[in-house]
């Protein structure tokens, strides 16, 4: 039996497989060699198994022409037979013709073993690793670029976070809040959220970002896809091109997290939202000044400890 069956489903196993990856809306795939398997799926239409093989493909992409499909179904959590009819959905004979083209596209060496680290350094090590996938997708700064007009041009600026991504919504929005005029943070879902979407396109709003990180709840889609009725552009910050939200998003910037502690962590979409600030900073001809000025405020008061 194939185990897959078996697992613990999560919302993104239920958000259907009308997946698109971070083409089209989204950013477009880097040189290197995540961004070319990140290519390769481009334009097929994946089950949400087949999601979850893609995505740890991708964050493992010096690894992987070197990895046997018993190896690959392991580190993502799936089936042998799984690893088979994935390679097959993207048109080859099976998983050894997958691996030897991705041998032709993929670095000659493998990464450095890591199998002597205790987990907190392998957790530490994976992190690194999502770092210089996220550097090597920034080598095309015109998805952010993008994205930072959007957010600069759109007054009110909603910004939204539920459970897991709230503290990456709420870092944003307080930075955010020091440049941009009008900074909204959504912090609930469901009709709470509904009212206060309302309420920013009332008042002007043309742009939702949007930090997305699994589990992906359910509401998250449901508010997003609320938003664009209400006829706003989504820019969603994601652990993967293949997110469930990724069919809600007009342009999605991903940016993994790490899976080997008991809670993920997520350093890459925290620097990417920074990112994202210093992209929405140079939209905004104002922002220089409004910093000065919440610097002199700041000593005036006392604010700080220097």
């Amino acid at each position: 039996m194939d185990r897959d069956a078996d697992r613990d489903r999560g919302p993104e196993d239920t958000a259907g497989a009308d997946d698109r990856s971070a083409g089209g809306g989204g950013p477009q795939a880097g040189d290197g060699p995540a961004g070319r398997l990140q290519s390769l799926f481009e334009g097929h239409r994946l089950t949400p198994t087949q999601r979850r093989i893609a995505h740890c493909m991708v964050r493992r992409a010096a690894d992987v022409p070197f990895l046997s499909s018993v190896e690959l179904a392991e580190l993502a959590g799936v089936s042998q037979p799984s690893v088979t009819r994935f390679a097959v959905a993207l048109g080859f004979d099976g998983y050894p013709a997958l691996r030897k083209h991705l041998r032709e596209v993929a670095p000659a060496e493998p990464t450095a073993d890591t199998g002597s680290y205790n987990e907190y350094q392998q957790a530490v090590e994976a992190e690194i690793e999502n770092l210089r996938h996220l550097a090597s997708v920034l080598a095309d700064p015109r998805p952010v670029e993008r994205a930072g007009r959007l957010l600069a041009a759109s007054r009110p600026l909603p910004v939204l976070g539920l459970r897991a991504a709230a503290s990456q919504a709420y870092g944003f929005a307080y930075f955010a809040a020091k440049v941009h005029p009008d900074v909204r943070l959504l912090h609930e879902g469901g009709t709470m959220a509904h009212d206060r979407i309302d309420a920013a396109v009332r008042a002007g709003a043309t742009t939702l970002l949007c930090f997305a990180l699994p589990r992906h709840p359910r509401e998250v889609v449901d508010t997003l896809a609320y938003a664009k009725e209400a006829g706003l552009s989504v820019v969603t910050v994601a652990d993967s091109a293949f997110a469930p939200v990724a069919k809600v998003s007009d342009l999605l910037l991903p940016a993994a997290v790490g899976t080997g502690l008991a809670f993920d962590t997520a350093c890459a979409p925290m620097l990417l939202g920074r990112v994202l600030l210093e992209a929405m900073c140079d939209g905004l001809p104002d922002a220089q000044a409004r910093l000065e000025e919440f610097d002199a405020r700041a000593a005036a008061r006392g604010l700080f400890v220097e």
